[in-house]
């Protein structure tokens, strides 16, 4: 008998489901927030999911307190696991920050963080206006659109340019459509299945998802390389992009960042940095359109600044920060995040045993009741009425592990929100709501979100 078994043979565990692995593994990726629902529903704020040919044991819980020791724990205490990391280490590869632990995770992080926050993401502002007005200037008035698609497209030219000061040209459109095209390969919750079970991550031939993705992936990696290479042997050429930013980076003992670790780092930015913007944004344009009050009163709010307004107000702004923060408490782009134990841990009164995934789950702690009453309306104004904890809004994570680009997204998506909302009046077609479905390791609103195009300011 393993230490695990008889530890948690001999320790009262919470109660959960019994289900196969392969099971829960399809259940989760056809309605992973409606799995965790009815399983929270069941057997309440935390419970606990055996160990399987599958996966390790874990146990998903979201109670505020429970997701504070946990997030404010030693980082000695977890390990990221290799089963736990696998969909992801396959996704962005093995030396991507969510992926590697200890001093090396520290020090990564504290190389990449300098252009995620203070004056960096200000010097990025006129990037993103000049794309966000470069894409909805090809808008005609009476078109429909599919707003996930073009939110899509001004992340991704807004994370090109930011990230390897590429404008248009044949370098930009080449990288791109691989991009793309590398991303549209796990859009659908049966094709994400290769991301979660390895035993399908095999190359069968051209014709199979996992090896168009491996493929590809190998070609966008030796395009990164080729691009850092142009960089290092002509110093001349960097620049204020984060490439750049990277290349020259060093930790107090003067190391810096071997390529390997850029290369994944820049796939991780190029995945992460506009795949949860694109959806938070789509979602975001649903809610506001869906509810024409919620949309009427952050048109009044931006209606009222300044001509001349600089971009520190428009950050600033009350409701345009509470709109973003209901739609991120409502449609949250992952569902759970994890850590592995290293050793015995106790949590809401169970004691569990090293090799244990701990899951505080991002989506039922932002569906509590106690925390936001009536949590299925989307209500701005809660953001307004109360300040929530870092343990109780959890949209990015928490602890040492928490998304190093929050404050870069959410001053991306306010400034995207903001100059749109300016020049386009838009219609929402779908009058049915969507639903979250996964794309790859993310969640996205199912059909895009169909919208037609009523008026505009602009020419184009």
């Amino acid at each position: 008998m393993s230490y695990l078994t008889s530890l948690q043979t001999k320790t009262k565990l919470p109660d959960g489901p019994q289900t196969p692995g392969i099971i829960l593994v399809i259940q989760s990726l056809i309605d992973s927030f409606g799995l965790l629902e009815k399983n929270q529903e069941k057997y309440g704020d935390i419970f606990y999911v055996p160990e399987s040919s599958m996966f390790p044991s874990c146990v998903i819980f979201s109670d505020p307190k429970a997701i504070e020791k946990v997030f404010t724990a030693d980082p000695s205490v977890f390990d990221i696991g290799a089963d736990p990391s696998a969909p992801v280490r396959a996704l962005l590869g093995d030396n991507s920050l969510p992926v590697i632990e200890g001093v090396r995770h520290q020090k990564q992080r504290k190389l990449l963080m300098p252009p995620f926050h203070g004056k960096r993401i200000a010097n990025y502002s006129q990037t993103m206006i000049e794309i966000t007005n470069e894409v909805i200037s090809q808008w005609k008035v009476g078109q429909t659109i599919h707003i996930h698609d073009y939110t899509t497209e001004i992340a991704l030219r807004i994370i090109l340019r930011t990230v390897f000061g590429l404008d248009e040209g044949e370098k930009y459109d080449h990288l791109r459509e691989i991009l793309l095209d590398w991303l549209e390969i796990f859009t659908s919750p049966w094709k994400s299945m290769f991301l979660f079970v390895p035993a399908l991550q095999k190359d069968l031939g051209s014709w199979t998802p996992w090896a168009k993705f491996v493929r590809q992936r190998q070609i966008i990696l030796e395009i990164l390389q080729t691009e850092i290479d142009r960089r290092r042997e002509n110093p001349d050429t960097l620049g204020e992009d984060i490439l750049s930013l990277l290349l020259t980076a060093s930790d107090e003992s003067g190391e810096q960042m071997n390529d390997d670790e850029i290369r994944d780092e820049l796939l991780t930015i190029l995945y992460a940095g506009h795949e949860s913007t694109a959806s938070t944004l789509a979602w975001t344009f649903y809610w506001l359109h869906s509810l024409p009050a919620v949309g009427a009163k952050l048109k009044t709010e931006l209606d009222s600044l300044d001509k001349n307004a600089d971009l520190i107000t428009i950050n600033k702004l009350p409701y345009l920060n509470a709109v973003i923060s209901e739609t991120l408490r409502m449609n949250p782009v992952e569902a759970i995040v994890g850590r592995q134990l290293k050793e015995p841990f106790e949590l809401m009164g169970y004691e569990f045993a090293p090799g244990t995934s701990l899951f505080p789950s991002i989506y039922l702690t932002h569906q509590r009741e106690d925390l936001y009453p009536e949590p299925k309306k989307f209500k701005p104004e809660r953001f307004l009425e109360r300040q929530f904890s870092r343990y109780e809004f959890i949209p990015f994570g928490g602890g040492h592990r928490r998304c190093l680009g929050d404050a870069f997204a959410v001053f991306e998506m306010k400034l995207i929100l903001a100059t749109i909302l300016s020049q386009v009046e838009l219609e929402l077609l779908d009058r049915r709501p969507p639903k979250s479905v996964r794309r790859g390791l993310t969640f996205t609103a199912s059909g895009g979100i169909r919208m037609a195009v009523k008026s505009k300011k602009i020419t184009g």
